[in-house]
């Protein structure tokens, strides 16, 4: 049910140690780690200026720089690939019926008229949903044929503590798929953050893979090169696939995913520059944007939560009393008044929200405090869902005194359990009501 990050899910699929594997973190804290993902025509220009190989092309935000762009190459086979975050563009369609974000082209003429059937247009794939995501670009390039083809990846792993590259002779395809059907197609091999990729490491993961003699040495500067752009760029995934051998005897990446990490920002300003955020989830921008830590998921029951145990811990009792959290919203240790409303507005934004479990901690801001802000809040806003309240710490008795005497339809319970029983119930009479049409206020009795 609950989105995965796909660095994360390559380096437990390939890159756990067999003997004693890391503990795993619940989804919820994993789904609020998040890393910057660029689109493939910026990798390929950041492998370009580490000295690695890549099939000349360019990207066209339009129909006509798509032509232009064609044009340029000086080649009558190339291919134009929709640009979107996403998976399986391949194999994805547009919401105008055209089939495949990425076909091969042979004249500028064609790359203009797929260029306006794929721009302004969603593409929806495996990893998109049936919303898609947006198509604002296209990148072109030149088609090279490869000999053989192979996957690497270089990636932060969890159990180990450091980076590993992961490797397959399987390249140009599903390597998830390849690593369940045939697990020892894969290898992986552990990095000493102090040492680095030797020349050793390098030639014996280039000669593992395939690559013929007169090529070992491209592919081991080639796999040291991808090091280090991942160390100096604080990347926590660069994928290739293909990483291929071309019939003129060439290293050349063909395709690349890179992801970096977030803590990293303030001293990779350039490459935070690349975000796109039309490639991302609309509210979880404007959560970020107001210091709110906000990821949609797919339940009915909106958590509006400080401190990311605790925002664990209430979605973990909701699901064990039956229900299904709508959000992971962490308004971190500062829960003001404008906090609270923003958080609100942004749960309220998703109409499967049945109801909303406030579960809040108050010792920096007192509960007294936030109380008034969630009252003025569903004021303002003119809820009409049930609310659940939980409110402990400083000042806790003056919160409950001031939920109860608002003649708001807020429910101020104390015990946990107690209140996620209730936030559940709520949600489920709310949702009856919404299927025969009648209103909340009448089913609920309030």
């Amino acid at each position: 049910m609950f989105r995965l990050g796909r660095n994360r899910a390559l380096a437990s699929a390939f890159a756990a140690p067999k003997t004693s594997p890391a503990p795993r973190l619940p989804s919820f804290a994993q789904q609020q780690r998040r890393a910057l993902s660029i689109h493939e025509y910026i990798s390929a220009d950041l492998l370009k200026q580490y000295g690695i190989d890549v099939p000349k092309g360019a990207v066209a935000k339009s129909a006509a720089e798509a032509e232009a762009v064609a044009k340029s190459i000086g080649s009558d086979d190339m291919v134009i690939k929709a640009q979107v975050l996403a998976g399986g563009r391949g194999k994805g369609t547009f919401d105008n019926g055209l089939k495949g974000g990425v076909r091969v082209i042979y004249s500028p003429t064609e790359a203009k008229m797929f260029a306006e059937q794929m721009i302004g247009h969603k593409l929806i794939t495996k990893q998109t949903g049936a919303q898609g995501r947006l198509c604002n670009s296209v990148y072109i390039c030149e088609r090279k044929f490869a000999r053989r083809e192979f996957y690497l990846a270089v990636l932060m792993d969890r159990g180990s503590q450091g980076p590993v590259i992961v490797s397959s002779s399987q390249g140009g395809m599903d390597i998830e798929g390849v690593a369940k059907e045939n697990p020892d197609a894969i290898n992986t091999t552990y990095i000493d953050i102090n040492v680095g990729v030797t020349d050793e490491m390098a030639r014996d993961i280039a000669v593992k893979l395939g690559f013929s003699e007169q090529c070992v040495d491209d592919a081991v500067k080639t796999i040291q090169n991808l090091y280090k752009i991942f160390l100096e760029k604080d990347a926590t995934q660069i994928e290739i696939n293909p990483l291929s051998e071309t019939s003129d005897h060439k290293v050349m990446c063909m395709d690349a995913k890179f992801n970096f990490d977030d803590n990293a920002e303030f001293r990779q300003k350039e490459a935070f520059e690349w975000r796109d955020t039309t490639q991302e989830d609309a509210d979880e921008v404007r959560a970020a944007e107001s210091g709110l830590n906000f990821i949609k998921l797919d339940g009915d029951i909106g958590c509006l939560v400080n401190g990311a145990g605790l925002a664990m811990a209430t979605m973990d009792i909701i699901k064990l009393n039956g229900g299904q959290p709508a959000n992971f919203l962490d308004v971190g240790g500062g829960a003001t008044p404008a906090a609270i409303k923003e958080a609100f507005e942004l749960i309220t934004s998703d109409p499967k929200v049945t109801a909303i479990f406030v579960n809040i901690f108050g010792g920096i801001v007192r509960c007294d405090a936030i109380a008034h802000g969630l009252i003025n809040t569903v004021k303002s806003l003119d809820l009409k869902i049930p609310i659940i309240a939980r409110l402990q710490g400083t000042n806790m008795e003056e919160a409950h005194r001031l939920i109860n005497d608002s003649g708001m339809k807020i429910f101020s319970i104390d015990d946990l359990q107690n209140a996620a029983e209730k936030a559940v119930q709520l949600s489920k009479v709310v949702k009856m009501a919404r299927d025969i049409d009648v209103g909340v206020e009448f089913t609920l009795g309030i």
